[in-house]
């Protein structure tokens, strides 16, 4: 399935105030859709909506969004799928619901593109600050937008692009946050605690594991040898460091 291409680029994620910035909800359970619906638009999100996966992509193509809300039991298509569509165009935040708990689907679904991964029953509450979160990254005063050299990696925030060894690996926005945040604290051990609030808006052990999930993606693409890393090092019982 190919979605067609929208008129202006979606890395402009962060081109609107926070205030009215578009979020797309793809939900296919009214009661669900009509609570997030109401919080949202209750902090002057800029709330579209889609039912479906297919929907979800024209929409998204048409007005596309600043960061995406996905369920991925969808009726018509996986909501897996709609991530690897809407990664051939769009650097946009991607927030997946889920009531699929197994490590399996999480891990699938960051390997293709997805940046956080919220389990069902969920908090509204905890939610929305990871929302609100992303947008106060996407327009914090003073972001230091230059290349960074990792070893033999070569990063582009504003591209969300990695290259290193002549190949070029596409970045989520989670991705391009956490390595600026491990960069800006070179040499210094960064506890998951604090990844978890700066970055994903929460804090607290219980989502720790996504912060683990997303070191070993960048590892993969970082570093000579993922299994012996030289440059993401891991502090037991605390968190991890950055070596240039």
């Amino acid at each position: 399935m190919n979605a067609a291409a929208p008129a202006r680029a979606a890395t402009r994620s962060g081109a609107r105030p926070r205030t009215g910035a578009r979020v797309l909800l793809v939900e296919d359970e009214p009661g669900l859709l009509r609570a997030l619906l109401i919080n949202l638009r209750a902090r002057q999100y800029d709330v579209v909506t889609a039912a479906g996966g297919r929907e979800a992509l024209a929409t998204a193509a048409s007005r596309p969004p600043d960061a995406v809300i996905l369920d991925l039991g969808l009726p018509d298509i996986d909501g897996t799928e709609v991530i690897v569509e809407l990664r051939r165009w769009s650097r946009a935040p991607i927030i997946v619901l889920s009531g699929r708990a197994s490590p399996g689907d999480k891990i699938g679904a960051l390997d293709v593109g997805a940046d956080d991964y919220v389990t069902k029953p969920f908090s509204v509450g905890e939610l929305v600050a990871r929302i609100n979160a992303i947008f106060r990254r996407l327009h914090r005063v003073a972001v230091p937008n230059e290349e960074i050299q990792i070893g033999a990696a070569q990063i582009d925030p504003r591209k969300h692009e990695l290259h290193r060894k002549g190949k070029t690996y596409p970045l989520s926005f989670y991705e391009v946050e956490l390595l600026r945040l491990l960069w800006e604290r070179a040499g210094q051990p960064v506890t998951r605690e604090e990844i978890l609030e700066k970055i994903w808006g929460v804090s607290g052990h219980a989502t720790t594991r996504s912060v683990d999930n997303f070191v070993v993606k960048l590892r993969k693409k970082i570093e000579e040898n993922a299994a012996k890393p030289h440059h993401i090092i891991t502090i037991y019982g605390t968190g991890y460091k950055l070596v240039l």
